[in-house]
């Protein structure tokens, strides 16, 4: 199963999309006759429009049971709304050049994937100039992943209170600041790192805001390196 719906959303330079069909094409009779199925979504992408549940899934390769099923499946369901319908018509079709609304559709796109490029920079500009703090390029959809290097003391401090350590960071952050993040334990990091996830969505003004606000918390509990009686772990033991 491919999830797709961020095709659109790539920010980093010389990077591109390559749908996971076109790959298996390309890699030769080994791999080309696998089964997949490949996920689209009017929810995600540039155009970013949840309310309409519109979305498609294309499948190739399928056993003719698994197919079987999938076609009983999809009839007991509701279908999308005709607004949903419209709104993924649009995606998938959308102005082409010399058409009366292609001009303002190409303006619109570019300026929508090019504050998230900003956004995307920022966040990870912003988490890596923090001591103890690493995030890769965010090079595309709408999530950065930064990596805390946590304290044996914030590790065992976590473990009094029956969570993971990046949990408690999360919850900390959330108490101290009203910044939701959600913690990396959820999503099977190796084993003794620690990260969370944070979204690059919000407006450019709302998000420079945000990270001012990490950053404060961030220094005030010297999650980077114990170097200090006043340490990350010390503060909560106060609370």
């Amino acid at each position: 199963m491919a999830d797709e719906v961020y095709q659109h959303n790539v920010y980093a330079e010389g990077s591109a999309f390559h749908s996971f069909k076109k790959v298996l094409m390309e890699m030769g009779p080994e791999y080309k006759d696998m089964e997949l199925a490949s996920f689209m979504s009017t929810s995600k992408g540039y155009m970013g429009e949840c309310g309409f549940r519109g979305g498609y899934c294309e499948v190739i390769n399928l056993d003719p049971a698994v197919k079987a099923m999938q076609v009983k499946s999809i009839s007991a369901k509701l279908c999308s709304s005709v607004s949903g319908q419209t709104a993924m018509d649009v995606v998938v079709n959308p102005p082409k050049p010399g058409e009366p609304s292609y001009e303002l559709f190409i303006k619109e796109k570019n300026m929508v994937l090019g504050q998230l490029k900003e956004k995307a920079d920022l966040v990870a500009e912003t988490f890596n100039s923090l001591e103890g703090m690493s995030c890769n390029p965010v090079q595309g959809a709408m999530y950065a992943f930064p990596q805390i290097k946590m304290p044996q003391a914030a590790i065992e401090a976590a473990k009094k209170r029956g969570m993971p350590a990046d949990t408690m960071y999360c919850f900390d952050l959330l108490e101290s600041t009203g910044i939701c993040v959600v913690p990396g334990s959820g999503f099977g990091q190796q084993p003794g790192t620690y990260h969370f996830r944070t979204t690059i969505l919000p407006p450019v003004d709302k998000l420079k805001e945000m990270m001012e606000r990490f950053k404060q918390f961030h220094a005030v509990n010297r999650i980077g390196v114990l170097s200090s009686p006043i340490s990350y772990c010390t503060m909560i033991k106060q609370r």
